[in-house]
């Protein structure tokens, strides 16, 4: 058995150097510090890097415009009078219960004729009907928002709370995203804002985290927002570490030394000397060959993984030998007592 390990070494030798992970690798340290820097831009350069172009933001999208009163609009009306508490009553009851409803362009009021209301804007709305109450009652004073609107309404999708919400031309999206109780745990980067069918250049996590105003734009009606679930967006980290996992990126990016040490860091099996971050698809991916040495000393946001990261750790030339052998003794045992079985049965 021992001539046969010492035969097969040299073979094993040649065969493992070939198939190496390490000799794939065809991009330096150097390479990913540079595009770890373009990640460090946001959502769009990680897009971009992964081949998606996303159109420009509308230029008109951080201003707000003019909203009116449209079909099927529900209002709430209060008043506001010295002595008719029996008029204030009635008009609360009826926005606790249903609100004001536009049908026809007009709404129903008690004690006044129907006001036409559809066209107007809410402060405009509110001075009409005043003009109408003191044509009746004298000293009246009106108030006038949204209950709920059927076509001016934003909807969410995924890991919210509210399911659809109203906007008025003010409403922005910060301020949307806070009334539908988005967890902050949720994964921005894989959300994303969609108008007339096309996903805006949004980066909610730049807007949430960073506090970046230049993505709070003002909503409009028939805007839908996606908020994904936390394990929306990953890399996997493989190979030599104490834990192989899939590793959750919130953020849409994570530095290479803590997608390690979440996975357990490397066990003295592993080449410190050989982890490999795979990047792009499995035909024409693009590879970084990094040692420990250059992960320790360089910052966190220098060595930036992006979804679909594969991260491998090789083992060492000790390590693969040892498992060689241990698969290959049973093998040789065999061979070695199937002979021997032969031989026995020759002599008989």
């Amino acid at each position: 058995m021992k001539r046969a390990i010492l035969l097969i070494l040299p073979l094993f030798l040649l065969v493992g150097c070939y198939r190496a992970p390490c000799y794939l690798s065809v991009e330096s340290a150097s390479e990913f510090v540079i595009d770890s820097y373009t990640l460090r831009r946001g959502k769009i350069a990680i897009l971009e890097m992964q081949g998606i172009m996303l159109p420009d933001l509308p230029p008109d999208a951080l201003d707000e415009y003019k909203d009116f009163i449209v079909e099927d609009d529900v209002l709430n009306i209060a008043i506001f009078h010295p002595t008719r508490k029996d008029l204030i009553e009635s008009i609360q009851f009826i926005n606790t219960n249903i609100g004001f409803t536009v049908t026809d362009g007009i709404i129903q009021i008690p004690d006044i004729p129907p006001v036409r209301i559809a066209g107007l804007t809410l402060a405009e709305a509110k001075g009409f009907i005043e003009r109408v109450f003191r044509e009746e009652i004298d000293n009246v004073e009106v108030f006038v928002t949204y209950k709920d609107r059927l076509q001016r309404k934003v909807d969410l999708i995924g890991h919210v709370a509210a399911t659809t919400l109203p906007v008025d031309g003010k409403v922005r999206l910060y301020e949307l995203l806070s009334k539908a109780h988005v967890p902050l745990h949720a994964n921005f980067f894989s959300s994303y804002v969609m108008r007339d069918g096309v996903e805006l250049p949004i980066d909610l996590h730049q807007l949430i985290h960073k506090g970046d105003m230049s993505q709070n734009i003002v909503m409009r009606g028939g805007d839908k927002i996606f908020i994904a679930d936390p394990s929306d967006a990953k890399v996997m980290v493989m190979g030599e570490v104490l834990i192989p996992k899939v590793v959750n990126l919130h953020y849409g990016t994570m530095s290479l030394r803590e997608a390690i040490v979440q996975a357990g860091g490397i066990p003295f099996t592993g080449n410190r000397n050989c982890i490999q971050v795979i990047r792009g698809g499995i035909t024409y991916p693009k590879i970084y060959l990094l040692n420990w040495e250059e992960i320790v000393h360089l910052p966190n946001d220098s060595l930036l993984l992006m979804p679909g990261d594969t991260v491998y750790v090789s083992e060492t030339p000790i390590t693969q030998w040892n498992r060689f052998i241990s698969q290959m003794v049973p093998s040789i045992g065999g061979v070695q007592s199937s002979t021997e079985i032969m031989k026995a049965a020759s002599v008989f």
